[in-house]
């Protein structure tokens, strides 16, 4: 670690590169879902995909967690794609992490559901039954949380799950990622969960390396906490961490 910072109520972990906060944001979530489990035998998950959780879930893959008493939710998915589709989230998932290691159970947002409504309405319910001890997550390169982009985030939203409008960032950032082929074929909606549904989580892990990435951090943690940067709300969460590389800690002091 390079650098350890608090800002407001939120951890900050700089590391040398993305591999080490990798590792560092895996143990972290690994100490918090043993504590759950030691505490009641069970444990409940939400996990991020995206390139910014490659190293985070290649070493979550070799932590020591007893999975079969961990239940996994995620935190969005696209409207109209399958989950073999190539950028499904539900199948980011399984290859790189859940198909590993075997959790006790895993609840996929269906964003292919017929009837979005109902589909929203029992994710809704499951996450009600299943209060999340850990959240891990990303920024988006526009501040977003989950699909929470600025126009359409709400901390104070009444609802837990949600169908959203993707801004043009947004959905730059997907193609920009290798998911799609032409900004065209990014979905314009997704199913996500809201801004209160992550912030109910018992703690956050946020993973947020690469470059591209230092202005939406620099906003988080020096802006307004304010709907303009969504990610600027985890500075009000009681146990929430940050973990940085080098690049996308470059701007904090500027």
């Amino acid at each position: 670690m390079t650098r350890n910072l608090t800002i407001d109520n939120l951890n900050v972990l700089v590391y040398g590169n993305a591999s080490e906060m990798g590792v560092a944001a895996s143990n972290l979530v690994a100490k918090n879902l043993n504590e759950a489990i030691r505490d009641r035998e069970s444990a409940n998950l939400i996990l991020a995909t995206g390139a910014s959780q490659f190293s985070f879930l290649k070493a979550l893959r070799e932590c020591e967690i007893d999975w079969q008493k961990v239940t996994v939710f995620h935190l969005d998915e696209y409207q109209g794609i399958s989950d073999s589709h190539p950028a499904s989230f539900r199948k980011y998932l399984k290859d790189r992490i859940l198909d590993h290691v075997d959790p006790k159970q895993v609840h996929f947002l269906n964003g292919d559901a017929e009837n979005p409504d109902d589909e929203i309405l029992r994710y809704t319910n499951l996450l009600k039954e299943h209060p999340i001890d850990v959240a891990c997550i990303g920024i988006g390169e526009n501040g977003h949380l989950a699909f929470n982009d600025p126009p359409v985030a709400d901390f104070e939203d009444s609802h837990l799950v949600k169908l959203v409008a993707l801004d043009e960032a947004c959905r730059n950032q997907q193609l920009g990622e290798g998911w799609f082929r032409t900004f065209e074929e990014v979905p314009e909606r997704a199913l996500t969960l809201t801004i209160p549904a992550i912030m109910s989580s018992k703690s956050i892990s946020c993973v947020v390396p690469d470059q591209r990435k230092a202005n939406a951090v620099y906003s988080a943690l020096n802006g307004e906490i304010s709907t303009a940067c969504p990610a600027s709300i985890l500075r009000t969460h009681p146990k929430a961490t940050l973990f940085l590389d080098s690049d996308s800690a470059s701007q904090i002091g500027r």
